[in-house]
């Protein structure tokens, strides 16, 4: 029997990243998958943070801890600042 695979919903993708903000570099990917309000499929989970490491918002170091490293003030303060 072939595996559906399933898209993450919005929800649960802004669920993770809250919880990687407020653990970052405090666990490895188990510890904090375990540290979700709700239980969301380990694959579902792996897609997230592929996503998000991607779009680098993350780090994962070698021994899988994992580190936010997304800066909005800092995305303002380039954003605001004038082009010579």
């Amino acid at each position: 029997m072939k595996q559906e695979l399933r898209s993450p919903t919005l929800d649960t993708i802004e669920m993770v990243e809250k919880i990687i903000e407020k653990f970052s570099g405090e666990f490895n990917k188990t510890r904090m998958w375990e540290k979700l309000p709700r239980e969301v499929m380990w694959s579902t989970y792996l897609t997230i943070l592929a996503y998000l490491e991607e779009i680098n918002k993350i780090v994962i170091s070698d021994n899988g801890i994992i580190t936010y490293i997304w800066n909005p003030d800092l995305l303002k303060k380039v954003r605001l600042r004038k082009s010579y």
